[in-house]
């Protein structure tokens, strides 16, 4: 690695003193709504973004004002886990310090918007009281770490649920300096007892992700991650996991050097002691070997590629101390979340609702989060988050469903569920504007009208029950994973999408560009022609992605 051309935020991280920066000092600084630009990079890594809001831009620069600044903040969940008390706790949070909404990643976490300078402190704060906080959920360092949703699809689902927070826990940074800037814990004064041999002072190239699967459903996406373990189950019995390592999403429109590439198989593993020192030591090798030279070839999947993954298994091998096996057959049928009630082995209860983009506020006719706060204040269930931006009201007792389910009815949110069309259901967006800084294009504003103007294409063509997977995001980064849909719209410009094709149900194939900076005259004249010769050529069962390829579209 060259460690002669470092980039910027390179030198920032090592020169940090711990992730700490000047963080403190710019907190106290009222003249502006905004940090410094090294802070901006630190701050990351305690889980939160600067931003603006970009429709207010033009507006404030003609009054001479400054943009007007606030923070995301994210949470870390690891395999998106939340009691009553804890969600009841972020809705308190979400109205006295955001904008109210409570935003679902795909992640399986919660982020918050609009937060200004002077209430992170008491955000953080509340958080921490409710025992939850914003530890390395951005940044170059592990991400939080997400896991098959729903425990109905496997009795083994606690047991394989469990290693999302033992590998959050493993590749948590050193460091104090959260604790210290936002809980006013005392600096610790002996430099030995932050000393970090995972990050070192220099953290990871680029972020990192991770996810753990249970085949047959690959509902969160395993092999667009950095690592995908993959739970393999025989006769009752969780013997172990296969190991997918290089995946990843992110492009950059115009620079060919860049792709979007899906994680490869290349082992198996028995035993939790075998596996955290097999992700801990892949973290090792992105670490010592990442390039740091150029960030948007600074992913785990460039690595891969560059050095090979022969070299990469063996080099894993030596340092782990022990050889891989050999994969394990395993199958992925669908990637799904479970819409409505849902039973499980043990006979708990499970209600999926449909959340639009993982979006929770109350609107006209639609009063979810009000709803989700009163089944919160029962007692009576967990909230489970999905990888696909949805919510679980998980592990209801059978003598407690029906007083849920009065509650579901009473704010409607049953009939809202059963509502939506299948194309609806299996849709994601990012936020895009009017915060993301990066945004090219609308996302979340805008795929929901989109998709009432294509729904009325699918009744036309007699294919209003087909589940076809879209995603839209409002530049190449891919924060929705819209080069795994089967339909993916990725903004080129403020109204124009890429259209991609050919993503499968199972997540095991990328799609590929089928036309270029499109407008919506031009998407839904597009997708008319391609439906229609989909809906009178498909074979029984055949699904749009695999159509779109089988027809040489892309």
């Amino acid at each position: 690695m060259d460690k002669t051309n470092l980039t910027v935020i390179e030198k920032i991280k090592q020169a940090s003193q711990g992730l700490r920066g000047t963080i403190a000092d710019g907190l106290l600084d009222d003249l502006t709504g905004a940090i410094s630009e090294e802070d901006q990079a630190l701050i990351k890594f305690h889980g939160m973004y600067q931003q603006d809001d970009r429709d207010r831009r033009e507006e404030r620069s003609a009054k001479k004002l400054e943009r007007l600044y606030s923070f995301m903040i994210r949470l870390r969940l690891p395999g998106g886990l939340l009691t009553p008390e804890q969600w009841m706790a972020i809705h308190d949070i979400a109205g006295e310090n955001t904008t109210g909404v409570i935003k679902i990643t795909t992640r399986q976490t919660i982020q918050l918007h609009g937060l200004l300078k002077s209430k992170i402190k008491p955000t953080i704060l509340a958080f921490s009281e409710a025992r939850l906080d914003s530890i390395a959920t951005c940044g170059d360092i592990n991400r939080n770490v997400i896991c098959a949703a729903h425990p109905g699809q496997s009795p083994l689902h606690a047991q394989v649920h469990a290693y999302a927070g033992k590998i959050s826990e493993l590749l948590m940074p050193k460091t104090r300096a959260y604790y210290e800037i936002w809980l006013d814990e005392e600096k610790i004064a002996d430099k030995k007892q932050e000393e970090d041999p995972l990050y070192q002072d220099r953290y990871l190239p680029r972020k990192f992700k991770i996810a753990i699967a249970i085949p047959p459903n690959n509902d969160i996406d395993l092999f667009t991650n950095d690592i995908g373990l993959i739970a393999i189950v025989e006769s009752g019995q969780l013997m172990g996991f296969n190991i997918a390592v290089g995946g990843g999403l992110s492009t950059t429109h115009g620079n060919p050097a860049t792709y979007a590439r899906l994680g490869s198989v290349i082992g198996f593993v028995a035993g939790e002691t075998n596996l955290l020192k097999a992700v801990y030591e892949i973290v090792t090798i992105q670490r010592d070997y990442g390039n740091r030279t150029d960030r948007k070839l600074a992913r785990l999947k460039y690595t891969v590629d560059k050095l090979g993954l022969e070299w990469f298994k063996k080099e894993l091998e030596s340092r782990m101390g022990f050889d891989l096996q050999s994969p394990r057959p395993y199958s992925f049928t669908d990637r799904k979340d479970y819409y409505g009630w849902k039973k499980n082995e043990q006979g708990n209860w499970f209600y999926t609702p449909f959340i639009e983009n993982g979006r929770i506020t109350d609107e006209a006719g639609h009063p979810l989060k009000s709803a989700l706060l009163a089944i919160a204040q029962t007692g009576k269930c967990l909230f489970r988050f999905t990888g696909n931006q949805n919510l679980i009201l998980a592990d209801i007792k059978p003598e407690d469903k029906k007083e849920l389910d009065l509650i579901l009815e009473k704010f409607g949110i049953l009939a809202h569920t059963a509502a939506a069309s299948s194309i609806r259901k299996n849709a994601m967006a990012c936020v895009a504007f009017n915060t993301c800084p990066l945004a090219l294009a609308e996302a979340q504003r805008y795929l929901p009208s989109l998709l009432g103007k294509i729904e009325p294409i699918l009744d036309k063509h007699g294919l209003r029950d087909q589940n076809i997977i879209t995603r839209m995001t409002g530049c190449p980064n891919g924060c929705a994973r819209p080069y795994a849909a089967e339909i993916g719209f990725v903004g080129t410009a403020y109204g124009h999408y890429n259209l991609h094709l050919g993503g499968d149900h199972q997540g095991t194939r990328l799609n590929r560009i089928y036309r270029e900076n499109l407008d919506e005259t031009a998407i839904l004249t597009e997708l008319d022609q391609l439906l229609g010769v989909f809906s009178q050529e498909r074979n029984p069962s055949e699904s749009f992605g695999d159509f779109s390829v089988r027809k040489g579209w892309v």
